[in-house]
């Protein structure tokens, strides 16, 4: 038997990596990321636990009242008496008002299953779209049954959440307060100034659905835009008087509110920019890039009633900024006039009435009610009916 021949030379196997010195300011960074970061999952664990346990006990409130006796003192006391047996047995946090929104959350969120979803945002990925029917209630109503709850939301986001009446409404700061990270005071105030709402105006029933079961989707200049533009953060009594100039530098002195109203995708460029001819200098009151929409969008500041001179000046100067500014890969510029009042026979017989570039939008100082909002979108709505009739007779 013939023996096989070993090879003359052995190949070493390679030597391990050596292990690099880490600096102790380095592994105590790293190792305190590890622990921040398992403790946000834990603090995330356990709100998202607590979110379920008090739909839970909203429906559990729901169905004793509905079983028990038809008056209004049994309910009043079936609460306060259980608000009593659980401080005694856990301590705070169980006060007759926390068993209301325990109650409240439940039934603004009935539909609902008890658990925490994965995918954000996702309630309509099983549904046939050209299959969605043309009411809103009924075709929100098919869409939340495939919803839990968020893990990155609060039992506070809910809370709020669930005081918003409409199913609509309700639904879209949901998802924008999940997709952009609000804050629950954040969320309070969108919800306050009836963001919503002041989305509403361009959009018509299918637009609504896709608003409120999508969120604010930006792909268009017009889906930035709002009616009218909430200031309150500025904290200017609304008879005192101002000057163009005040207005700029209150809102550049509040610059992240600012930025939160304008919406999203916005960064700061400059203040009075100026754009020069070979004769003439002209100077912007706020400029803004827009990153969603690769943009530029100039603001211009009016105190009073729009004029055409306004609508003018600013299609002049986002002809001369696309000439001068816009870079490669830009897409054309948006000008925006933000005026005291708006006015619809100029915007109706200017260039705004079919520019996708220009907009007029009243600004207001301070948080309007429900009330006044609707008249105002009201108002607007129906100067755009008038338009429409006026332009079916021609």
């Amino acid at each position: 038997m013939t023996k096989k021949k070993l090879p003359s030379t052995i190949t070493a196997l390679p030597a391990e990596r050596p292990i690099e010195p880490v600096r102790q300011g380095d592994l105590m960074a790293r190792v305190a990321t590890i622990l921040d970061q398992a403790r946000t999952n834990v603090l995330r664990a356990v709100n998202s636990n607590m979110v379920i346990a008090y739909w839970l006990i909203g429906r559990e409130i729901v169905q004793a009242l509905q079983g028990g006796e038809d008056r209004a003192d049994y309910g009043s006391r079936l609460l306060a008496e259980l608000s009593e047996s659980l401080k005694r047995r856990y301590g705070r946090g169980f006060s007759v008002t926390n068993l209301k929104y325990f109650r409240l959350f439940f039934q603004a969120y009935a539909l609902r299953t008890p658990e925490i979803r994965h995918n954000a945002c996702d309630e309509l990925d099983d549904i046939d779209q050209a299959a969605v029917l043309a009411d809103l209630s009924t075709s929100l109503d098919e869409a939340e049954k495939l919803k839990g709850f968020s893990p990155n939301l609060s039992w506070s986001h809910y809370r709020s959440l669930s005081m918003v009446e409409h199913r609509a409404e309700r639904l879209f700061y949901e998802i924008e307060a999940e997709r952009c990270n609000w804050s629950q005071p954040v969320l309070e105030r969108q919800i306050h100034s009836h963001l919503f709402a002041r989305l509403l105006k361009s959009r018509d029933k299918s637009g609504v659905l896709k608003l409120a079961s999508e969120g604010q989707t930006v792909e268009r200049p017009i889906d930035m835009i709002k009616h009218p533009y909430v200031l309150d953060f500025l904290e200017i009594p609304e008879a005192h008087q101002l000057h163009e100039s005040d207005l700029e530098a209150a809102l550049l002195e509040k610059l992240q509110p600012f930025l939160l109203e304008l919406g999203k995708g916005f960064a700061f460029v400059a203040r009075q920019q100026r754009i020069s001819t070979e004769s003439q200098h002209f100077y912007i009151d706020l400029v803004f890039y827009n990153y969603l929409l690769k943009c530029f969008v100039l603001i211009d500041l009016k105190m009073g009633k729009l004029t055409h001179q306004d609508v003018g000046q600013m299609d002049m100067y986002v002809r001369m900024y696309d000439d001068l500014k816009r870079a490669e890969g830009d897409n054309p510029s948006v000008g925006l006039i933000l005026c005291a009042e708006r006015d619809e026979v100029v915007a109706r017989y200017s260039v705004l009435h079919e520019s996708q570039q220009l907009f007029a939008s009243k600004y207001m100082l301070y948080l309007p009610t429900e009330a006044e909002l609707r008249a105002e979108i009201a108002r607007e709505q129906a100067a755009i009916e008038a338009a429409r009739r006026l332009e079916d007779k021609e």
